[in-house]
């Protein structure tokens, strides 16, 4: 069977441009599990849909009948589809686009649920990347890896960040070898080198409720090809200032698929240690490149200005929008997770 590298396809970085972003339209399930929570979550998802058409098309998958509904918080500048679903991590149940400049392909990763987790439920979302492909007119490549797009993070340039707990992770990927998770993410997202990081932030993990077991997209991110921003905790009260300045000495200790040192670049995390009765995992790395834009994490906190400016300066020329992202975290993930970009070709 062919692959998408082989057949000279390639995932673009995030700051490329985009054809249009997709999103998921929160729907009845465990993670949102009372009508306050999921009325707070869709109206938390409409301010990014609504932040992110500033600068680029947004289409929203929702579930039957519930498009009408959604067009009234999304706005009329934002287009709607329906299918069935079960959650509203479109960054994780969606597909990875690649392309090799000419023609539009897409990786269907297998999802299990974040490693199927007791309160997660994803008969519905193990089939939305192949029919979001479908829709966005692209060849799609199934990849037996359990795998989602938080899980992961490129430069573009032949360099992917991966989280030995996600991918290695025998709730994924029970039996595979570094060697092998290598070569199928190498082969389907047309990178040379991965980056492993341990771990992710602890409240991703059990008992502290909807995690993913890891995901490097609330940890470090690429800013542009040698340069990585990476959460850090400047409180060590917090068990995330340990896990931090693990991560961010071995970002500073790798070299990249070209061969350069990275640059790291530390966002403090927000001045909050607890949310919801537990660690708070709340992160400004989890944002979102669009068309001119940064949509970031805010959390009502005096640090959410320190990031915007951080952001800034890593990215002359686009608009930093600030977009309340508390209730977003409540349900498990950020910015970056409920959005999935299609580059454009």
């Amino acid at each position: 069977m062919t692959t998408p590298a082989a057949d000279g396809f390639r995932m673009p970085p995030e700051w490329a441009p985009h054809e249009r972003t997709w999103m998921a339209w929160p729907s009845p399930n465990p993670t949102f599990d009372d009508p306050e929570d999921l009325a707070a979550s869709r109206a938390a998802w409409a301010s990014v849909a609504r932040a992110i058409r500033r600068f680029e098309p947004v289409t929203v998958v929702c579930g039957p009948g519930q498009s009408a509904p959604a067009r009234a918080l999304l706005g009329p500048d934002v287009d709607t589809v329906e299918h069935d679903l079960d959650d509203a991590w479109m960054r994780d149940i969606g597909p990875t686009f690649v392309t090799d400049g000419r023609e539009l392909a897409a990786v269907d990763w297998t999802f299990n649920g974040w490693g199927a987790q007791e309160w997660a439920r994803w008969d519905h979302d193990a089939k939305i990347g192949a029919h979001v492909a479908g829709l966005a007119g692209a060849r799609t490549y199934a990849s037996r890896l359990v795998n989602e797009g938080g899980g992961f993070h490129i430069d573009g340039e032949g360099t992917v960040l991966l989280t030995e707990t996600v991918q290695l992770g025998p709730e994924r990927n029970p039996g595979w070898t570094r060697e092998q998770v290598e070569a199928e993410i190498h082969a389907h997202l047309g990178t040379t080198k991965a980056i492993w990081l341990p771990r992710g932030l602890t409240a991703d993990y059990p008992p502290y409720g909807y995690g993913t077991l890891g995901h490097v997209d609330i940890v470090a991110a690429f800013a542009r090809p040698g340069v990585v921003v990476a959460h850090h905790q400047p409180d060590p009260a917090h068990p995330d200032h340990e896990v931090t300045k693990e991560a961010i000495a071995l970002l500073r200790s790798a070299t990249d698929a070209r061969g350069r040192r990275l640059e790291v670049v530390e966002v403090p995390a927000p001045t909050v240690l607890e949310a919801d009765g537990h660690w708070a995992d709340y992160s400004y790395i989890n944002h979102y490149l669009c068309n001119g834009g940064v949509v970031l994490c805010a959390f009502d906190d005096p640090r959410d200005e320190l990031a915007a400016g951080i952001f800034r300066r890593l990215h002359p020329g686009r608009t930093v929008t600030l977009v309340d992202a508390r209730t977003i975290f409540a349900g498990g993930g950020g910015i970056h997770c409920i959005t999935q970009q299609q580059p454009k070709v």
